[in-house]
């Protein structure tokens, strides 16, 4: 009878652990700003149209549309901002060489998707959006630089005080960093289900970002999680017990974007414009 006790004891003591490991931050004031409106991933881009993803293009684009923007940032060799998905150049501007190894001036040579656009920096990419449609700005970090990459950003986005805007992560620390250095900022813990593909993670830290287990630490306004893995039980706790909004990436139809909305989510699409 005691040992059964114990494991009940100690079962229902995992359980509250696990539900405290999901709260997240009180709801930021200015989040009702960013949830009215929709976000074009990457800009409002188009291979077939010859509008590369994260292009200038794409962004000003998806301004005059009315939309916000969600975009990637990396950090160069020699310290610059740079907006670009990938670490690897090679799907974009058919470069074999990470972004990490090239210095502006490297970059400022190679044209993203066979156009004539450029790849931009960070601090081209604001001012299309200050005073207009907000941005979910996306930290990318690469070989352990989330707090230098998080913090150039941050020094970037203090240039633009009229942008409207959030911050998100898959990598914990930065969300972590942000938490510790600019508490007013908006912050979102990135997520989908890694347990399907692990992305090079171990399986427990597959298990532990698929269930946002980190939120005790990161505290986050919000959480971005992939479209099709939205069911997870984790993310429906975090919104039910601790009121963390919902975002979900990346709509491609209309029919999910309205089902994310009528749910409550705010949408990060491409390839449609929803309404």
């Amino acid at each position: 009878m005691l040992i059964v006790l114990m494991i009940l004891l100690v079962s229902a003591l995992i359980g509250v652990l696990y539900l405290l490991s999901l709260i997240g931050a009180r709801k930021h004031p200015e989040l009702s700003e960013l949830i009215a409106y929709h976000y074009a991933h990457r800009g409002l881009h188009e291979s077939k149209l010859h509008i590369p993803e994260n292009s200038l293009r794409a962004f000003r684009l998806a301004v005059e549309k009315g939309y916000g923007a969600e975009l990637d940032v990396h950090l160069s060799k020699d310290g610059r901002l740079v907006v670009m998905h990938d670490e690897s150049l090679k799907r974009t501007a058919n470069v074999d060489k990470n972004i990490c190894d090239c210095t502006a001036e490297e970059l400022d040579g190679m044209h993203l998707e066979f156009t004539d656009e450029k790849i931009p920096y960070l601090e081209e990419v604001l001012p299309l959006f200050e005073g207009k449609t907000p941005l979910i700005i996306e930290l990318k970090p690469f070989r352990g630089n989330h707090a230098a990459l998080a913090r150039k950003t941050c020094a970037m986005l203090r240039q633009y005080p009229n942008l409207k805007f959030c911050m998100e992560s898959f990598d914990p620390r930065a969300l972590f960093w942000l938490r510790r250095n600019q508490p007013k900022i908006i912050r979102g813990q990135l997520s989908c289900n890694f347990l399907k593909d692990r992305h090079n993670l171990n399986p427990v830290a597959a298990f532990i970002l698929t269930n946002l287990m980190t939120n005790f630490l990161t505290l986050p306004h919000f959480a971005a999680y992939q479209f099709e893995d939205r069911s997870q039980i984790s993310l429906r706790l975090c919104k039910k017990l601790w009121g963390v909004q919902e975002f979900d990436w990346t709509i491609r139809c209309i029919e999910d974007a309205e089902t994310a909305v009528h749910d409550g989510a705010v949408i990060i699409f491409e390839h449609c414009q929803p309404k």
